[in-house]
């Protein structure tokens, strides 16, 4: 009894002391232990799901941003200056409900005029730039070191054992996902033909009373089955059929060592050619939905009685096309950062990466030039479980841990919505030197192309959920400059002093301090106040 009181008197503490508006002190986490704070047990609610990015950890018990909060409290009607965020990703859907208002417009080029009105080398880039072309599937960085068949290559042998384990792994994925569908497909003709009904619910199914072997297997696959949090089969069957999809396009194109990806004639080993694709900025399929989803995370029309608020209310997507499904060019993110950079942007986002970047200089060398003309590159860290001090994940802007090129880049690990020990996503990337903060990204709803809205998990949402705090901060404080951005988002954030589960595994255990150089969680009603005293 006299531990619940203590911990309810530091929770309304810490209430009193986080809504005292614009002139209020920097939270502190209130507990230094995480697990002996008041966590929240129950399970999110729908709308909780939807929104818990945006939601605030002291009053909702979940490790959002408090947007909503920062929006009561701080921002209220205020519009401030309208930023230009570019998005260097898929394409986008430009024409989605939530989003056609919010897409930046080159107001120096005429529409389909075939004519490079703004003189700035690319023909009626109207709302961002296509360095892809028509092409969409492309192999991983390893696969085409693998295929150059140069074994001088200092990246080769590397190449060839990582390209030997992702195949057999692939392979074996592949094969196991189908003969578990089948078997699924099998359990369910029999259990839809014993309860004669082709739909049924999980209370049906623990009802039934097996008669024989061959029901009983059936009820317990079922059984199964829900298991694992799904509300129907139909619905498991989906998602293996998606999974089987993926491993199919994982062996077809990715890890295909004869797959040529490239469509827009331009030679990725030469930086000397730079004005090639297409205006063309939307998906090429609707499953080409990553940058819509980055899109909306950042600046969907807020409160417009649609399906996701962005986190940002006064800025325009720029659309920058440059992420394939595969591993991304040197070049094409090369020449992306500085377009966007060129024109007119002061925030972009980056969420794409790989392990292997034959030109990192390249890219290096734009990360610098974005830095020098002061604008803010917000960086995902990665989906792997890495440490990235130990292992280099591109782009980057350091080698070996060195000096840093720019003081105008960071990058983000990824947050479940759980506040306690496995509030780190347990794919997220992490680095004590690496990586500089942490923001929501595990499932995580936002737009999808054709007027869709989904949940993607990733430190690809992550990502853009910071770049939408910078977004505000440079809309309402736009004298400050993009390196004072950065620190503002690092030293504003939530510290969190425990220790965490790492990668999902409950061995690994690390302290949070270990796991990013801020030891912070990015907050924009912090993040806001901070800003108003620069």
């Amino acid at each position: 009894m006299n531990r619940f009181k203590s911990l309810s008197v530091a929770a309304f503490a810490a209430v009193l002391i986080y809504g005292c508006g614009s002139t209020a002190p920097i939270l502190s986490t209130p507990i230094e232990n995480i697990d002996t704070s008041p966590l929240k047990v129950s399970a999110l609610t729908e709308q909780e799901k939807q929104t818990w990015g945006h939601l605030d950890l002291v009053k909702d018990t979940i490790p959002g941003m408090s947007v909503d909060k920062a929006y009561q409290d701080i921002i209220k009607n205020k519009k401030g200056e309208t930023v230009i965020v570019a998005v260097i990703d898929t394409g986008i859907d430009i024409n989605h409900e939530d989003l056609d208002g919010v897409m930046w417009t080159n107001p120096k080029e005429i529409p389909n005029n075939g004519i490079d009105d703004d003189k700035n080398g690319y023909v009626d880039d109207i709302h961002g730039w296509n360095f892809l072309g028509d092409a969409y599937n492309e192999q991983l960085e390893f696969v085409r070191i693998l295929a150059s068949k140069d074994t001088n290559n200092p990246d080769y042998a590397r190449a060839k054992a990582e390209y030997d384990e992702e195949y057999q792994k692939y392979t074996e994925l592949k094969t196991n996902y189908e003969q578990f569908l089948q078997q699924l497909i099998t359990a369910d003709d029999i259990v839809s033909t014993h309860l004669n009904k082709k739909e049924y619910t999980q209370a049906e199914v623990s009802a039934i009373k097996a008669e024989n072997e061959k029901l009983q297997q059936a009820v317990a696959l079922i059984k199964y089955v829900y298991s694992l949090d799904n509300d129907s089969v139909a619905e498991f069957k989906e998602q293996l059929n998606e999974g089987i999809e993926q491993f199919n396009d994982r062996l077809n194109y990715n890890l295909n060592l004869t797959f040529k990806g490239r469509l827009n004639g331009d030679d990725p080993d030469d930086m000397s050619t730079k004005y090639y694709g297409n205006g063309n900025v939307k998906p090429s399929k609707k499953d080409e939905s990553h940058g819509t989803h980055v899109a909306g995370i950042i600046a969907a029309e807020r409160n417009n009685g649609k399906g996701a608020n962005g986190v940002a209310n006064n800025v325009k997507i720029m659309s920058v096309r440059a992420v394939p499904n595969g591993d991304e060019y040197d070049k094409d993110i090369a020449l992306a950062i500085r377009y966007a950079v060129d024109n007119g942007a002061k925030v972009i986002n980056g969420s794409f990466g790989k392990y292997y970047s034959p030109h990192s200089d390249w890219v290096r060398e734009a990360i610098a030039y974005a830095g020098k003309h002061d604008v803010l590159i917000v960086k995902a860290a990665g989906n792997e479980g890495e440490d990235l001090d130990k292992k280099a994940v591109y782009p980057n802007d350091q080698v070996n841990n060195g000096p840093e090129v720019s003081d105008t880049f960071i990058t983000v690990g990824a947050l479940e919505p759980k506040y306690g020990a496995n509030m780190i996503a347990d794919f997220s990337n992490y680095g004590k030197i690496n990586v500089d903060v942490f923001s929501p990204g595990a499932k995580i709803y936002s737009t999808t192309p054709q007027n869709e809205y989904d949940t993607k998990g990733g430190t690809s949402m992550a990502a853009p959920a910071v770049a939408g705090v910078a977004a505000l901060i440079r809309s309402l404080y736009p004298k400050l400059k993009a390196s004072q951005v950065k620190k503002i988002l690092m030293e504003s954030g939530l510290p969190i002093k425990a220790n965490v589960v790492v990668g999902g595994d409950t061995e690994n255990v690390k302290p949070f301090s270990n796991l990013t150089s801020s030891g912070k969680i990015v907050n924009a009603y912090n993040a806001l106040i901070m800003a108003s005293k620069l």
